[in-house]
């Protein structure tokens, strides 16, 4: 799938964001799940109040996806992690604890734990989801 496609299919849905990055990261990840034919879309962030008064932190974007996707990408990173970690030989098989999410719960991207969010972030490393 390619960005138009992505455009086409999301066109006048209600999306929600699924990360939120720096620009050269949500690129990579846009391009990795429209390989995937997960359509996505990259936008400009809500302004937030540090951002406002030149902190410093760099440009970020949101990567916005629909909400039934979002279980599907979280999947499809996961699985990706997991097979990063067994090519790496980096833990032996089965030290990898995975769980079949309930479902109220979700696989963060970031950390892998599964979960309830709290507040909209993953319970375990913080990272928003909603």
């Amino acid at each position: 799938m390619d960005r138009l496609a992505a455009d086409a299919a999301l066109a006048g849905l209600d999306l929600v964001p699924f990360a939120e990055s720096a620009v050269a990261q949500a690129k990579e990840l846009e391009r990795r799940l429209l390989d995937h034919d997960i359509p996505v879309m990259l936008a400009k962030p809500p302004a937030k109040a540090c951002c406002a008064g030149g902190c410093g932190c760099g440009a970020k974007v949101q990567l916005l996806v629909r909400e039934a996707d979002a279980a599907r990408i979280s999947q499809l990173l996961q699985a990706e992690w997991i097979e990063a970690v067994r090519r790496e030989g980096t833990v032996n098989e089965g030290l990898v604890p995975l769980r079949t999410p309930q479902e109220h719960e979700v696989i963060c991207p970031a950390c892998q734990f599964v979960g309830a969010l709290v507040e909209g972030a993953c319970q375990d490393c913080g990272l928003v989801l909603e």
